[in-house]
């Protein structure tokens, strides 16, 4: 299982339930949601919850509306936005990793540099093309066949 870094995961979280919370309401006037209404209902760190929507406020994922009334609403189509540009965005650094740049003490006698090259590959393909409304939107299934296909012919060309 691929290990999410905890910023990314308040981040969807938000998300999802920004998105469900305007799909229950009826009236067409944007619904506004608070980082403390959100850690409230998950029970997950204030300041940095805030921090993760004030990042995704800053990006142009959220808008926000200042006051005591105020709060977060979804400006993005969330169609547009890949997992992997999220991912990006909260974490501050590229998602796939690098042996030579990270300067890994065992560069020279590894084995393994290659398929993980070739793992970093796969994955990034795989998280540009996940979309977050992919992701979170629980009806909107992912065709992976369809994907996996789609990915290997992008492959067969890189």
């Amino acid at each position: 299982m691929l290990k999410i870094n905890k910023k990314v995961e308040y981040a969807l979280m938000v998300l999802k339930y920004i998105v469900d919370k305007k799909a229950e309401k009826t009236n067409s006037n944007e619904t506004l949601t608070t980082a403390r209404e959100v850690c409230e209902k998950f029970n997950i760190p204030f300041d940095t919850t805030a921090k993760v929507m004030q990042v995704m406020n800053t990006a142009g994922i959220l808008d926000s509306t200042k006051g005591v009334k105020g709060g977060y609403f979804l400006k993005a189509d969330l169609n547009n936005i890949s997992y992997l540009e999220l991912s990006e965005l909260i974490e501050g650094k590229k998602f796939a990793m690098d042996c030579v740049k990270m300067k890994c003490s065992l560069i020279d006698t590894c084995n393994i540099t290659t398929p993980v090259n070739r793992l970093n590959q796969y994955l990034t393909l795989f998280f540009q093309d996940l979309s977050l409304k992919d992701l979170l939107i629980e009806n909107n299934l992912i065709d992976i066949k369809n994907l996996i296909s789609k990915k290997e012919t992008q492959h067969e060309f890189n």
